[in-house]
C-alpha cells in the first residue's frame, strides 16, 4: 500500500519541474497580455497552469510569492496613464472536468449558496468602465488586478459603449470584455488578404492590440464590441440582478447567462453551453460559474488570486499538453515507416488520446522532438493527433535526439529500409510488405494455410490477385490454376484449405494479422484475456499492460494497430468474406504452471506448445528458477542442462501426455 507523499521532502524533478512551468507561464503571459502575441493557445496554457496548481497542492512549499498562481496576469503598459482599480479584478480558477466542479459545487453549498449564476467565458479584453452622473469618464483595462491602463479615449469610439447614461446613479462602475465578433474577424481577414496583407492571428489578440493603440482613429475602424458581466457599483444583491440592470441601463449582456439551483442542472446547462459554442458570434473557450448571492461570494473570501466563489470551466479543447514517454516506429501497408509519440493520457476534443503522429523523421529532426519533451499536441478532425510544437523550456536535462535510423535496426532488426525523400521506407516498398503479410498468414503459426508458399504468395502480388490479406478468401480457382507449379487439382486443395483457415482459432487469427511485437504466445495471452476481437481492439493501454507478458511496447504497437483505418478496413474486409475464427476455450489443468518445450518431439512443437496454452499453461523460450516443468523431446542440449542444474522437474512427451490425462 503506497503512502502520500511528504509534502515537506519535494524530489528534485518536481523542483525542477515546477520552476521552469512558472518561467513558462510567466513567458505566456507577458507576450499574451502585454505584447498582444501567442506564443501557444489559450488551451495549452491553461493546461500548465493547472499542472502548475496540482504541484503546489501537493507540495505546499513549492508555492512562491510571484508564482503565476498567486498572481493576475499580465502588467500596465507605460504609454498609458496607470490607473488604480476600485476594487482587483482578478481571474479566476480553472476546473477541467466534472469531478473537479462537483468538489467546488459542494464548498460553495457548505457556505449556504443555494443558487448558481453562469454564463460562458468570453474570449477577448477586460475592461473596468466608470461613470459619474450618467457620464462615462474612465475606461481602465485589468493590467496586473490592482493596476491598469487608461485607455479612455480609444473606448469612447467602440459604438455599443454608452458615452451618456440616462436614469444612472451618480457613481457606477461596469466591468466586460472587449471582443471582436467572429464574422467581423474573418471579414477582416478577407480584405487583408485581398490586399495582400498577413491575415490576423486571433480575435482577441487584435482586439486587446487595437485598444492599446495610441491613435483612435485606429480604433474607431475596427469592429469592437463590450459586453457586459459585472456591475461593482452600486453593489446589486447577486450576479443575475446585476445583469438585469446592465440591460436596463443599456449594455448588452451575453445572452447566454442562467441560473441553476442543482449541480445537475449547472452541468447540464454547461454542456448545452459547450455543444452550443460554435453557435455563439464570439470565441470561448470556456463558461463562468459564480455563487450567485453576492454576500456569500464575498464572505467566501480570496485564495491565492481567485475567488472561492466562482470558477471557470473550461470546455475540451482541440489541444493540450503532455509529456512524451516513448517514440515508437510504426510500418504501413505501404512499407512507410511512420513515427508515433506515446505521452501520459491528456483530454483532446472531448476524447482521451494518448498518442501523436510525427509524421517522418524530418518533421523530428526540424522540431527536435525527444523522448521527455513536453509537447502542445492538437486534433482537429484526424483520427491520430500531431505534435504542433516542443515546450523547449520544459526539457528536462540530460534528453537525446532521436536517432530515428538506430531506432529503425533495434525495432526491426531482420528488415532492411532506405531513405525516399522525407520518409523511411521497406526495401522493396509495398509488394515486399504484401509478400511477406501473405506468407505469415499463411504459416503454421497464424492461419495453417500450408498449401500457399512464399514462391505463390509472390506472385499472387505480382499478377494483382491479391491486393490485401482478405483478398486471399476471394480468390477464383482458374486464377489459381495459372500460378507457377499449380494446376487444377493443387489449385483446388489450396482453396479448400483458405475455405477451411476461415474457422481457425481466434489467437492465430490475431497472430497472423502481423502486427508489430505480437506473435503467436502474445496473440494467444491476449486472446485468453479478452474473449473477442472486438475487446482487443477497443482496449487502452493500461488494460493491456495488465496481461502478463504484454509490456508497454506490445500494448502501444497494438493500440496504434487497431486505431489505423486501414487495417480497420481490412478486418471489416474479413468480415464480409465470412472469416469467423473460432473463440478459444482455455482448461485449467495447466493452470499457474510455466513450461520449457526442448529437442524433437513426434509431434511439432507448436502442437504441444498449443496443447499446454489450451489448457492454461505457458511456454517460455529459456529456462529459469519460475519455469515449473521442462519437456524434453530427442536431443536438448543447453536448456535440460541449466534445467538440471537448478533442480527442476525434466519430463518426456509420455509424461506430458500424462499430466493432461
Amino acid at each position: 500500500m503506497s503512502s502520500a507523499p511528504d509534502p515537506t521532502k519535494i524530489p528534485a524533478a518536481i523542483q525542477d519541474r515546477a520552476a521552469r512551468l512558472r518561467q513558462e507561464i510567466d513567458d505566456y503571459r507577458y507576450h499574451y497580455h502585454v505584447l498582444d502575441q501567442s506564443t501557444m493557445s489559450e488551451a495549452a496554457a491553461d493546461r500548465l497552469k493547472h499542472e502548475l496548481s496540482e504541484l503546489e497542492a501537493k507540495y505546499p512549499s513549492l508555492i512562491t510569492a510571484d508564482s503565476p498562481t498567486q498572481k493576475v496576469a499580465g502588467s500596465p503598459l507605460d504609454r498609458f496613464t496607470k490607473i488604480a482599480h476600485s476594487t482587483p479584478m482578478i481571474s479566476l480558477a480553472d476546473v477541467f472536468d466534472e469531478a473537479e466542479l462537483r468538489s467546488w459545487f459542494d464548498k460553495a453549498a457548505a457556505a449556504g449558496a443555494a443558487d448558481f449564476f453562469t454564463d460562458i467565458k468570453m474570449d477577448g479584453l477586460a475592461c473596468a468602465l466608470t461613470y459619474e452622473n450618467g457620464q462615462l469618464i474612465r475606461a481602465i483595462t485589468r493590467g496586473n488586478g490592482k493596476i491598469g491602463e487608461d485607455v479612455t479615449e480609444n473606448v469612447k469610439t467602440i459604438n455599443n459603449v454608452p458615452s451618456q447614461l440616462q436614469n444612472a446613479p451618480a457613481k457606477l462602475e461596469v466591468r466586460g470584455e472587449i471582443v471582436i465578433f467572429k464574422e467581423d474577424f474573418t471579414k477582416l481577414n478577407r480584405e487583408r488578404e485581398q490586399a495582400g496583407e498577413a491575415p490576423y492571428a486571433n480575435p482577441r489578440n487584435l482586439a486587446a492590440g487595437t485598444i492599446r493603440q495610441l491613435d483612435s482613429r485606429i480604433v474607431a475602424s475596427r469592429p469592437l464590441s463590450f459586453i457586459a458581466y459585472d456591475l461593482i457599483e452600486p453593489q446589486p444583491a447577486s450576479f443575475s440582478g446585476a445583469y438585469q440592470q446592465l440591460r436596463e441601463l443599456g449594455f448588452r449582456t451575453s445572452g447566454v447567462e442562467s441560473v441553476c439551483s442543482s449541480f445537475h442542472d449547472l452541468i447540464t446547462r454547461l454542456h448545452s453551453l459547450e455543444s452550443n459554442r460554435d453557435k455563439l458570434q464570439f470565441n470561448t473557450d470556456g463558461a463562468v460559474v459564480k455563487v450567485n448571492s453576492k454576500a456569500i461570494f464575498t464572505q467566501m473570501g480570496v485564495t491565492g488570486k481567485a475567488p472561492r466563489g466562482a470558477a471557470a470551466y473550461k470546455f475540451a479543447a482541440e489541444e493540450n499538453v503532455s509529456q512524451i514517454k516513448d517514440i515508437v516506429l510504426s510500418i504501413g501497408r505501404t512499407g512507410v515507416v511512420t513515427p508515433v509519440a506515446f505521452f501520459n493520457p491528456v483530454n483532446i476534443a472531448g476524447s482521451n488520446v494518448q498518442y501523436a503522429s510525427l509524421y517522418n523523421a524530418d518533421e523530428i529532426e526540424k522540431q527536435d522532438i525527444r523522448i521527455g519533451d513536453t509537447v502542445v499536441v492538437y486534433k482537429a478532425g484526424d483520427i491520430i493527433p500531431k505534435v504542433k510544437q516542443v515546450i523547449m523550456r520544459l526539457r528536462p536535462d540530460g534528453t537525446k535526439r532521436f536517432d530515428f535510423a538506430a531506432e529503425l535496426k533495434r525495432s526491426f532488426p531482420k528488415d532492411t529500409f532506405k531513405r525516399d525523400g522525407v520518409a523511411w521506407r521497406l526495401e522493396g516498398g509495398s509488394s515486399t510488405t504484401l509478400t511477406r503479410a501473405i506468407s505469415y498468414f499463411a504459416s503454421r503459426e497464424a492461419m495453417n494455410i500450408l498449401e500457399l508458399g512464399t514462391r505463390a504468395s509472390a506472385e499472387l502480388v505480382d499478377k494483382g490477385l491479391v491486393k490485401s490479406l482478405p483478398d486471399l478468401y476471394n480468390l477464383q480457382a482458374d486464377e489459381v490454376a495459372r500460378l507457377d507449379g499449380y494446376g487444377a487439382v493443387s489449385a483446388d486443395k489450396l482453396l479448400a484449405s483458405i475455405e477451411a483457415s476461415k474457422k481457425a482459432p481466434l489467437d492465430k487469427f490475431v497472430a497472423g494479422l502481423g502486427i508489430p511485437q505480437v506473435g503467436v504466445r502474445t496473440a494467444h495471452d491476449l486472446v485468453a484475456h479478452f474473449g473477442e476481437l472486438d475487446a482487443i481492439k477497443t482496449a487502452t493501454l493500461d488494460d493491456l499492460v495488465a496481461i502478463d507478458g504484454v509490456g508497454a511496447k506490445v500494448a502501444e504497437s497494438l493500440l496504434l494497430w487497431f486505431r489505423d483505418p486501414d487495417n480497420l478496413a481490412m478486418l471489416d474486409k474479413f468480415k464480409a468474406y465470412g472469416v469467423d475464427p473460432t473463440p478459444m476455450t482455455v482448461g485449467t489443468k495447466l493452470a499457474g504452471l510455466t513450461f520449457v518445450l526442448t529437442g524433437t518431439f513426434t509431434r511439432s512443437r507448436e502442437t504441444v506448445a498449443d496443447e499446454i496454452i489450451s489448457n492454461g499453461g505457458k511456454v517460455t523460450g529459456s529456462v529459469s528458477s519460475s519455469t515449473d516443468y521442462l519437456v524434453a523431446g530427442t536431443g536438448g542440449g543447453s536448456k535440460r542442462t541449466k534445467a538440471e542444474k537448478l533442480g527442476l522437474k525434466i519430463i518426456n512427451e509420455s509424461e506430458f501426455a500424462k499430466l493432461l490425462a
